[in-house]
């Protein structure tokens, strides 16, 4: 299969994939009501199918597609990436998922014993510990400040984490929007101000990329990490680090290999040290631009806004009913297309299956610093529907004591 037919091919597919009803476009379980996009994502058919060609292209070819081609349609893919997010598609590098870019950053920084890394106390588990392991190996320490909930506003939000900062800070790595709690965070004005005092900033932006709109030129943060694989809708295993100049070359390869002192080095070190980690399959990444061509042909962005609609006219409602209260204000400001509730229970892991078994809800449950939070997330498949169908299993819950 050559590059001009897989193009010709590709086009043709999109061009014939338009969705009226855009839950068709999904391949998920129809028995299954899905409010837990954020953990994964889900891949439209589209997206899926460009993903199996180039699959099926590097098994007609394997030497062809990992020597030659690939590499070309990675650059295709960095180029179309680096457009839709406003950045140079050669500070660009793809990686399996945002944990592994934390870890490069992680293990490379220059941090002495007695530094701190400045975060807060509502950030993605797999992150803290990549931190605090680093940290534990330079004698660093890696502070979590803690952030009052609910949120009253975000000049209460950065008072609360600038109390964390000392003259021994160095970094501060932040989510610009959380796991657990789902909340959007404040990190332009962040950045800012962590400039002003001299420090790096690593954001965190794993649930960001067509969740909310995205511009690494002006938010200008040293390191930034995103899924494509969440709100992008690409295969699984597909995200990327976005490193400014000056700090690319003090990273060190998280897998040392051919791009290491390569005998035919690139334009970039950069590229050679992170993007080829041996042999494996990146078709992943090669999705990147049907699944912007398939956002721009649905109106993705007016998509996304339903769906923030319809997640915030419902989360006063559910919070109300198991009697709490939303994490933040309910504005775009700090709420998107995840709704947090917090609950009490007593076993969150037998609520998880409880809500999956019983009630054929695929939603998580999910604890940080002792409270329980039912995380809701929707998308363009999601209707009000299946808000409804989740306010009754929570009232059932409530009756039968399984949350109170």
């Amino acid at each position: 299969m050559n590059s001009k037919f897989k193009i010709e091919n590709m086009e043709e597919n999109s061009e014939n994939n338009l969705y009226a009803n855009l839950k068709e476009a999904f391949l998920l379980r129809e028995d299954i009501t899905f409010l837990n996009f954020g953990s994964f994502g889900a891949t439209p058919k589209p997206i899926f199918d460009a993903y199996q060609r180039f699959q099926r292209e590097l098994e007609y070819e394997p030497v062809q597609f990992i020597v030659n081609k690939g590499p070309e349609y990675l650059k295709e893919s960095r180029i179309r990436l680096a457009e839709f997010i406003n950045c140079k598609a050669d500070n660009l590098v793809y990686v399996p998922n945002p944990t592994f870019a934390v870890n490069i950053v992680a293990g490379s920084l220059d941090l002495k014993p007695g530094d701190e890394v400045l975060t807060t106390d509502i950030e993605y588990g797999a992150c803290d510990r990549t931190w605090e392991f680093y940290c534990g190996k330079k004698g660093a320490k890696y502070i979590k400040q803690p952030i009052s909930l609910p949120i009253e506003s975000k000049e209460a939000f950065l008072s609360d984490f600038w109390k964390g900062f000392s003259e021994k800070t160095r970094l501060v790595f932040i989510s610009q929007i959380t796991s657990a709690t789902g909340l959007i965070l404040p990190v332009k004005e962040i950045c800012e101000e962590a400039k002003r005092r001299g420090l790096l900033v690593f954001i965190d932006g794993a649930h960001v990329p067509a969740h909310i709109h995205l511009n690494l030129t002006s938010l200008d943060a040293d390191f930034y990490t995103g899924a494509c694989h969440k709100w992008m809708m690409t295969p699984k295993g597909s995200s990327f680090l976005h490193v400014k100049p000056e700090h690319q070359e003090q990273l060190d390869p998280l897998v040392v290999s051919w791009g290491y002192n390569a005998d035919f080095p690139s334009h970039s070190q950069f590229l050679d040290y992170h993007q080829f980690n041996g042999t494996r399959d990146f078709s992943a990444y090669l999705t990147i631009p049907e699944a912007i061509d398939f956002m721009k042909w649905h109106d993705w962005w007016g998509v996304a806004e339903g769906c923030r609609m319809l997640v915030q006219k419902w989360l006063p409602r559910l919070c109300e009913l198991v009697g709490s209260k939303p994490l933040a204000p309910v504005t775009d400001e700090f709420i998107g297309q995840l709704g947090s509730i917090p609950v009490r229970c007593e076993n969150p892991i037998e609520l998880k299956n409880i809500l999956y078994n019983e009630y054929q809800l695929e939603i998580p449950v999910m604890v940080q610093n002792g409270q329980v939070y039912v995380r809701y997330s929707i998308n363009a498949f999601n209707t009000e529907e299946d808000l409804v169908k989740l306010e009754a299993v929570l009232k059932e819950l409530l009756e039968r004591k399984l949350i109170y």
